[in-house]
């Protein structure tokens, strides 16, 4: 009888080849990608003899592309009596090529998923952090990395998180087979919060198709600057004269600094053109971007700046522009965080930017049609959540 059984290697389900018989001897070989390593060189060191290398190399072309094979990436080779029947790859859940012999030839091909959306409504109470938060409502603690992403103009969710804060969400879900992959878009947010008060937003696509977040009465939730370069960051130091740590006197800081660890995604705060991308010296890598109104950010200490960041090249908004590290006059892994308004330095802790333009007149009604049935979600949470109390 043909059976089709599934095989669990390395925590990964691959759909196996059919076994014709009981006495067909196979063989399994679990492998990853090493660093600096080709996947023709994995392949042969993992025993395949060249030709057949040769062959499953071939079937993938055009189909997956060999640029994109990354570190960590998972395959699995099955031998039938010593000769390859079977080749998988898989890069994510949803991510999988497939080598299959037919006949003389190996046929190659990207592995169907289904993947569905869905559309779910999450709510998190603080009593620790927003991560635990997650933990506690069964949800992925990436919701946090999304919420502070929706509220990054409002909220800096390490400084402005408080015991007892409330946030839901109308989210994107996406799953296969009843299994999470990962969220999409947030369609509606709110957050009531000790420190910040409540927040409402909601998205909609403009005419030209940019999305963007709006509050319920059509006034735009973006402002000209976000409250912080980094989605998630610990303030050491404030701005004004501290002891510095190395030079070891006290001297004016002028800037804010954030403990990150290397690696740390930092995004521009505000759109603007790159003055700086360069090392400094004392200031380590360095990006500096020029802003409208006067306004200049400096991000410093930096391991790495961010792909076309250069002197003269324009970024936006919540672009990354670099990545925090440890260069320069520094005591340890941070970002440190300037702002300067008409040449001058201010603290960016205090500052409070305008929004950017509300929604035309002519486009309120259609707006308020397409979030009434969001706002009755994120309410309808609220009243359940209410009428569970003792």
């Amino acid at each position: 009888m043909r059976l089709a059984p599934v095989v669990l290697c390395l925590g990964v389900l691959f759909a196996a080849p059919l076994v014709e018989a009981a006495t067909t001897s196979y063989s399994v070989r679990n492998r990853r990608i090493e660093p600096n390593q080709p996947l023709a060189v994995a392949l042969q060191e993992a025993g395949l003899p060249p030709e057949q290398v040769s062959a499953v190399i071939s079937a993938l072309e055009g189909v997956f592309d060999f640029r994109k094979s990354r570190v960590g990436d998972q395959f699995r080779l099955v031998l039938r009596e010593g000769e390859l029947d079977f080749f998988g790859y898989r890069q994510s859940a949803v991510d999988e090529w497939q080598v299959r012999r037919d006949g003389d030839r190996f046929v190659g091909s990207k592995r169907a998923i289904e993947v569905e959306k869905q559309v779910a409504v999450v709510s998190l109470e603080v009593n620790s952090s927003l991560y635990e938060a997650a933990l506690a409502a069964g949800e992925d603690p990436l919701i946090g990395m999304v919420l502070a992403d929706v509220f990054a103009w409002d909220i800096d969710f390490y400084r402005d998180v408080r015991r007892g804060d409330r946030a839901r969400a109308v989210v994107e879900k996406f799953v296969s087979k009843g299994r999470f992959l990962r969220y999409g878009e947030v369609l509606a947010a709110s957050y009531q919060g000790e420190s910040v008060g409540k927040k409402r937003v909601f998205r909609y696509e403009l005419p030209d198709g940019k999305p963007s977040f709006f509050q319920e009465d059509g006034a735009s939730a973006r402002k000209a600057f976000l409250k912080s370069p980094l989605k998630y960051a610990h303030v050491t130091s404030t701005f004004g004269s501290r002891f510095h740590p190395v030079l070891q006197y006290v001297k004016a800081h002028n800037g804010v600094d954030y403990a990150a660890s290397v690696g740390t995604p930092v995004w521009a705060v505000a759109d603007g053109t790159v003055t700086v991308a360069a090392n400094t010296g004392a200031g380590g890598n360095t990006v500096c971007l020029r802003h409208s109104n006067g306004f200049e950010t400096c991000y410093l200490h930096l391991s790495r700046f961010g792909q076309g960041v250069r002197a003269g090249a324009r970024v936006s908004q919540k672009q990354v522009i670099a990545l925090s590290g440890n260069t320069g006059r520094s005591t340890g892994p941070h970002l440190h965080y300037a702002l300067k308004r008409s040449g001058h330095y201010v603290n960016p802790l205090n500052q409070n930017f305008p929004r950017t333009e509300p929604l035309p007149k002519s486009l309120l009604a259609d707006f308020r049609a397409k979030v009434a049935p969001l706002a009755e979600r994120l309410d309808a949470v609220s009243v359940a959540q209410a009428s569970a109390q003792p």
